[in-house]
């Protein structure tokens, strides 16, 4: 799989805020062929296959941090692929989302 440079800085760039806002290891987040991270408070597992598995392309990851509300559309149409009892982040995307519109605006506004 190739990949494209100015996507993987940003899906790295998501991921770090991902990381620090929902700490943990009952999710794995994984974003191929760029990257993957554990996070969501709650279990934590060590091997194997964990039990909330999230995956999707760097395209919709970017997707989602512009526009959380496209979680269920995403998952409808098999762009996101998302099992276990923990694996709906919409939530955490929603704040995602507000930090970095947030982010952009003081970038603007010259903060």
């Amino acid at each position: 799989m190739k990949q494209d440079l100015e996507i993987k800085i940003q899906v790295k760039q998501i991921l770090k805020v991902i990381e620090e806002i929902a700490p943990g290891k009952s999710v794995e987040l994984r974003v191929p062929p760029y990257a993957a991270i554990q996070c969501v408070a709650g279990g934590n597992h060590r091997r194997g296959t964990p039990p909330n598995v999230v995956e999707m392309s760097g395209q919709s990851l970017i997707k989602l941090s512009q526009n959380p509300d496209l979680w269920d559309q995403l998952c409808a149409e098999g762009e996101i692929s998302a099992s276990g009892t923990n694996s709906n982040l919409a939530e955490l995307f929603n704040r995602t989302s507000k930090l970095f519109l947030n982010f952009d605006k003081e970038l603007k506004d010259g903060k």
